[in-house]
């Protein structure tokens, strides 16, 4: 029978309880107690949404109090010097303050000790805290949290799949402090996962969920050897069977590695990598390995094609037989909202369109149904139509935009001048000191200031009073950088309430939600916008606050954007058209509001992109691809001044 599976789930909760949980633990307005109490009740409340979905395999492990790698770190005692020493730890259990001491840093009580470093994960907007390592790093199972969880979804009538980092890629996401290389540490290391998989065979685990993620990034042969020598060891460890996951790209030149490797199960993603299928098909056939099939997207919010994917099914059915396929999400669903239903904001025709989690885990299930000869029609049918009334929507689809981008040419990417003349010009301009003084943004938002935001979003306050206010700080803001003599001062940004929603607000083709938040690092969140559809701008959306802080001063207001790569990153994308081309849509849009700060009297102008090496692929081989169409796109808004203005980034 062909299985329901899934990677992991959302662990902040529908309305980010646990990032609530956590934020008053540390504040010392909750208990540990407590804590651990809003913990279980959300691991309870997961398995069963999961269980009542009709999941086959459940993961646990995948719940964290900040960061699944963290987790892995106090799971083999990989704690670093400094906080063994500050926290006066000598092995045994990483206890609840030292894993957030190695998260946050730990300052109290005559205590300074400063956090692990914070990474990027993959490609994502998901943040992960790095392992440490040097030559006398030692590892040791030092948290039994894995088992817990496992037996507490017992407990719950939930048979689980337990999740655990691989070991190879937990070395390969470290960082080495001395001149060992954290492969080194492998035979080190694995004894801890042997006695990890010995522990949950007698607990009765059947199933254990191994993400090895970097095998779809560029391998050295060491790596390689590693992840040979690991499985080789880790698949007579125990009983329990592996399901050995990659995600985020294609296998490529390591498909035949990951085939090879003696694990019971390979799970591959078709949402970022369909190409990858056929060769994945003929790659496992011989064998007697289960294919998992990400076929779901679990980074987007857009409802499946179900027919289209269970084309997909069906031929893994045909070659493999059943009792070898499942069918998953992506990835781990932590990268989507948990629960479309409770979006009461967004209209029937959008919401129509979407799936959060929970949405995404009943994708799964009825593609599963419907491979085990129990297809349910009119769910199909339901579906079909809602792609195709997406794809047809003339909200989504605006002709002037698409002619625009169709007519771009290598001049619309290029200033007039270049920028050894513009240089010249610029300094007779604005005439500054050799060493001029600026800042790059936006001042504190303070109490006072989200304070007011927010009984002008209750209603508390008129849009007039609230105008006044954001007018008075803007003011004081401008008066105050003059006195310390600020050479280009900055209006503050009070008006705006993220870099990226503050603008997706006044472009066409954004959406926003209520509760679709998703984790970003710790007990951080996000709620991403909605890039639904073509983006264009219906009016100046910064220019009346830059032109009042520059009419409080005689120096030069530098203007404040997002670029068009960091709006795009940090948003849910559209997933109908390639990606550069909404890029480039908003390229043109922070384009338009360039020309109109400049016409307003702003001469220099910040675009900011923090997000542009973030987007780069996993592969080194497709990063001049990236690199070209994000590049342009900064360039496309950057572009079509006069040479005097000046662009900053």
């Amino acid at each position: 029978m062909v299985l329901a599976t899934n990677l992991g789930f959302p662990r902040i909760g529908l309305k980010r309880e646990l990032k609530k949980a956590v934020e008053a633990y540390w504040k010392g307005e909750m208990s540990r107690e407590d804590l651990m109490g809003v913990a279980k009740e959300l691991r309870a409340r997961h398995w069963r949404i999961q269980k009542q979905a009709g999941i086959g395999h459940i993961p646990s492990n995948d719940f964290s109090f900040y960061d699944q790698i963290l987790d892995t770190i106090a799971m083999v005692g990989a704690v670093p010097k400094r906080h063994c020493e500050a926290l006066s730890y000598n092995g045994g259990d990483v206890d609840l303050d030292l894993y957030f001491a190695m998260a946050r840093g730990h300052q109290k009580d005559g205590v300074d000790v400063t956090a692990m470093e914070m990474t990027k994960w993959y490609d994502t907007n998901y943040h992960y805290i790095v392992p440490e390592f040097t030559k006398d790093t030692q590892f040791a199972l030092s948290s039994n949290k894995v088992f817990e969880e496992y037996e507490e979804a017992k407990a719950h009538g939930v048979e689980t799949r337990p999740v655990l980092q691989g070991p190879v890629s937990f070395l390969l996401l470290g960082k080495s402090y001395d001149d060992t290389h954290p492969l080194s540490l492998l035979d080190k290391l694995l004894p801890v996962y042997e006695q990890v998989l010995q522990k949950l065979a007698a607990a009765g685990a059947t199933w254990v969920q191994f993400d090895e993620a970097t095998l779809v990034t560029d391998l050295s042969d060491d790596a390689k050897q590693a992840f040979k020598k690991a499985y080789a060891r880790l698949g007579q460890a125990s009983n329990c069977k592996i399901l050995l996951t990659t995600y985020f790209e294609a296998l490529g030149d390591n498909l035949d590695l990951a085939c090879d490797l003696p694990v019971a199960g390979l799970h591959v993603d078709l949402s970022r990598a369909p190409e990858q299928f056929d060769d994945v098909i003929a790659a496992v056939k011989s064998s007697d390995k289960v294919l998992s099939l990400g076929l779901v997207d679990g980074r987007n919010i857009w409802k499946s094609n179900l027919a289209k994917l269970l084309n997909h099914g069906q031929t893994a059915l045909s070659e493999l037989g059943s009792d070898r396929v499942f069918i998953g999400p992506s990835c781990s669903l932590l990268h989507t909202p948990v629960d479309l239903d409770e979006e009461t904001k967004l209209d029937d025709e959008l919401k129509n369109w979407l799936a959060f989690s929970k949405q995404k885990l009943n994708e799964i299930k009825l593609l599963a149904d419907a491979l085990n000869g129990n297809k349910d029609e009119g769910a199909f049918s339901d579906n079909a139509k809602a792609i195709d009334l997406r794809a047809s929507s003339k909200r989504i689809h605006i002709d002037q935009v698409k002619s625009r981008v169709d007519a771009l040419t290598e001049k619309d990417i290029q200033r007039t001048s270049k920028f050894n003349e513009r240089i010249k010009l610029q300094k007779q301009h604005f005439g500054f000191p050799l060493l001029p003084t600026t800042t790059i943004g936006s001042f504190p938002q303070t109490q006072d200031i989200r304070q007011a935001r927010a009984k002008f979003k209750r209603g508390e306050l008129t849009r007039e009073e609230y105008d006044q206010f954001l007018a008075q700080k803007t003011k004081e803001v401008m008066q105050w950088q003059d006195e310390i003599g600020i050479d280009v001062p900055v209006h503050g940004e009070f008006e705006r309430n993220d870099m990226v929603e503050y603008f997706g607000e006044k472009l066409d083709g954004f959406a926003f939600t209520k509760n679709g938040w998703v984790q970003s690092y710790g007990s951080r969140c996000v709620k991403p916008p909605i890039i639904f559809g073509d983006v264009q701008r219906p009016e100046a959306m910064t220019v009346r606050w830059s032109k009042y802080a520059q009419e409080q001063t005689d120096k030069p207001v530098k203007g404040m954007l997002t670029g068009p790569v960091t709006i795009l990153q940090w948003s849910f994308v559209r997933d109908d058209q390639p990606i550069e081309i909404t890029c480039k849509q908003i390229g043109l849009a922070i384009r338009d509001e360039v020309k109109d700060l400049e016409t307003a009297g702003i001469k220099i102008i910040q675009i900011d992109e923090p997000a542009l090496r973030e987007g780069l692929p996993l592969r080194r081989s497709d990063w001049d691809y990236y690199l070209k169409w994000a590049v342009d796109s900064f360039r496309i808004s950057s572009s079509g001044i006069d040479d005097t203005s000046q662009i900053h980034t």
